[in-house]
């Protein structure tokens, strides 16, 4: 595998996390569609789905049963003053509430286990899309925010999922089970009972309808705060540089404060709906009360055991109407939570031809015919760049900062597509090679070396996964890494942590050499690879860095003079055109761009 995964550009878009700044309230955009790709995930567990909503019934059947014997006592034990057999009834009693403990148990038990493997399923499926989506769409999106779709809102669905799909299922059966026990125990005191419920219903739909839009923003808000933390600590360096500590401060607070905001409408207004439900119960229980004693008074055949079990059993068939519209909150979080989620998953890949054909090897000879690029309509970034690269040869491209040096080679690694023009490794269009496989045959060693929080050993092995550890210590070796990395605590075991904070800016760029040396590409992309090296560590590497570039093509950007005068051709390129070409002796002798450019260097002890 080429290094050419560390690859890092300019955000054409800007970057992600001004998003955050976005204060419009949203609705959520496909609720219903949202739940089906939810339960899309769960189509795999539908037998265990079954066993969860029989364990529910059967939870409710004891509930049911269980609260008619306590009427039962009332009238047949309790009013009778028979303690033989108000002793037998509790025994009875205690063993059903046993098995109704045992049931709820096994079921939330089961429902934990579902919604850990879906949220394993949407988790990997998340971050599987993620590997597959173009560089652009990366340049265009905070990693904060990214981060929180894959921790955050995959937690809210699971959450939801393993505490709230149970609530749910066994609300519904107790709703409908305690529904059909009040009417067949007093259909007139269930008429009576069901008066009030509506009311629950009406209050639900308001708080609903206000809470939404602040859920939403609640997540958006959550993941800008995630992007800005993971921002400013990755910065945090050039925070204490330039002194921007109350700067930054002050930026965090007002991102805290609206996503404090929105969380405190959002459970705020939510958390109305507990009390006012709760008002709507007790009153439910005291007109079903009064109308029971009343009933009584008048002749009716309504007995006190069963006034007391009707309002046992209004109290189970109104608690789970109080949970499901209690866990409205979760489930909007949840499902905002889960529309972020889709949101990524929707985006199209990369995706190359159906002919595109897959490459074991290449010679190298590149070639850019009259190629035309642009980030965005507004503005073209190359236009008629033509570059000829022979097998072997030596590319400089040098020129000022934007003029499109880093973005023709993002073009030949096909991180974005050309607007029009050609590009062809050995006279192949590159549009018919596979990009996995048009990546492995080119190694860049860039500025800035990304290092995975592993060994030194598998830091240097991700340039080739399958080399043995002695081509790692050779690759570490040829590219004069080996003494320094002798020296660390436990050699190539050491492990680096934090993008290899523990290491010099020259050391990590030693790595990243060693990982192009074991790539054993054809193409080579130096993009200002030794720009952080001092001269004398680059006098060190000079050998190491031929040997590495014999037999290769390589495209050298803004590297030292060094190496850019002895390059087979120099390109300068200049708001996005090429303004000259030619050897290094050529350009001096015209005096044009690049002989002042390199003047300015050489007076300067710049770089190009």
């Amino acid at each position: 595998m080429s290094s050419h995964k560390e690859l890092s550009v300019a955000r054409p878009g800007g970057p992600g996390h001004m998003n955050r700044f976005n204060k419009k309230s949203e609705k959520l955009r496909d609720p219903l569609g949202t739940v089906k790709r939810i339960l899309s995930y769960l189509s795999d567990k539908k037998k265990i789905m079954v066993v969860v909503f029989i364990l529910c019934i059967i939870t409710t059947l004891i509930t049911i049963t269980g609260t008619r014997l306590n009427g039962y006592t009332v009238d047949n034990f309790i009013e009778k003053g028979d303690m033989q057999g108000l002793l037998k009834i509790c025994i009875i009693l205690a063993f059903i509430y046993i098995v109704g403990i045992a049931s709820t148990y096994v079921q939330n038990r089961i429902m934990v286990n579902i919604a850990q493997k879906t949220s394993a399923d949407i988790r990997k499926d998340l971050f599987k899309t993620m590997q597959n989506l173009p560089l652009k769409y990366f340049d265009s999106h905070s990693s904060g925010d990214l981060m929180s779709r894959l921790t955050n809102d995959v937690d809210n669905i699971n959450t939801t999922l393993s505490q709230n799909i149970t609530q749910l299922f066994s609300g519904v059966i107790n709703i409908l089970g305690m529904l059909i026990a009040m009417i067949v125990l007093s259909p007139i005191l269930t008429l009576i009972g069901l008066l009030t419920t509506p009311l629950m219903f009406v209050m639900t739909k308001l708080v609903v309808g206000k809470t939404q839009p602040f859920f939403i923003t609640q997540q958006k808000e959550l993941g800008n705060l995630n992007g800005y933390i993971e921002e400013m600590v990755s910065g945090q360096k050039a925070i204490l540089l330039f002194s921007k500590e109350e700067h930054v401060k002050e930026e965090f607070s007002k991102i805290n404060k609206r996503l404090t905001k929105s969380a405190i409408f959002a459970q705020g207004l939510s958390g109305i709906m507990g009390p006012v439900n709760n008002f709507v119960n007790n009153l439910t229980y005291l007109v079903v009360a009064v109308s029971g004693g009343y009933l009584m008074l008048h002749g009716a055949y309504i007995t006190v055991g069963i006034v007391l079990t009707f309002i046992l059993y209004m109290r189970n068939f109104t608690r789970p109407i109080n949970e499901i519209l209690n866990i409205f909150n979760s489930i909007q979080s949840a499902l905002a939570g889960a529309e972020r989620i889709f949101e990524v998953l929707d985006e199209k890949p990369e995706i190359d031809l159906k002919d595109a054909k897959r490459i074991e090897s290449i010679e190298g000879e590149v070639d850019l015919k009259d190629v035309h690029f642009s980030y965005n309509k507004e503005k073209t970034i190359l236009r008629g760049i033509n570059i000829t690269a022979k097998k072997g040869e030596t590319i400089a491209i040098v020129g000022p900062t934007g003029s499109g040096k880093t973005t023709i080679i993002n073009l030949l690694n096909k991180f974005y597509d050309i607007d029009s023009g050609e590009i062809a490794i050995d006279k192949m269009n590159i549009e018919d090679i596979r990009r996995e496989s048009l990546r492995k045959t080119i190694s860049i060693v860039l500025q800035d070396t990304f290092l995975f929080s592993d060994t030194v050993r598998e830091n240097i092995r991700y340039g080739r996964i399958t080399a043995t550890d002695s081509e790692v210590e050779n690759a570490a070796k040829l590219a004069n890494a080996d003494l320094f990395i002798k020296q660390l605590p436990e050699g190539y075991d050491t492990v680096l942590s934090d993008n290899g904070s523990n290491l010099s800016q020259g050391q990590r760029q030693l790595l990243a050499i060693a990982r192009a040396v074991l790539a054993k590409s054809s193409i080579l992309i130096l993009d200002e690879a030794t720009s952080s090296i001092d001269t004398r560590t680059e006098v060190h590497i000079q050998e190491a860095m031929l040997k590495l570039m014999e037999g290769k093509t390589t495209f050298v950007i803004a590297h030292r003079l060094s190496t850019i005068r002895n390059a087979d051709k120099i390109v300068v390129v200049k708001d996005g055109e090429i303004i000259e070409s030619g050897h290094h002796e050529e350009l001096i002798d015209n005096r044009g761009f690049y002989y002042n450019l390199y003047n300015s260097q050489f007076n300067t002890g710049m770089s190009i």
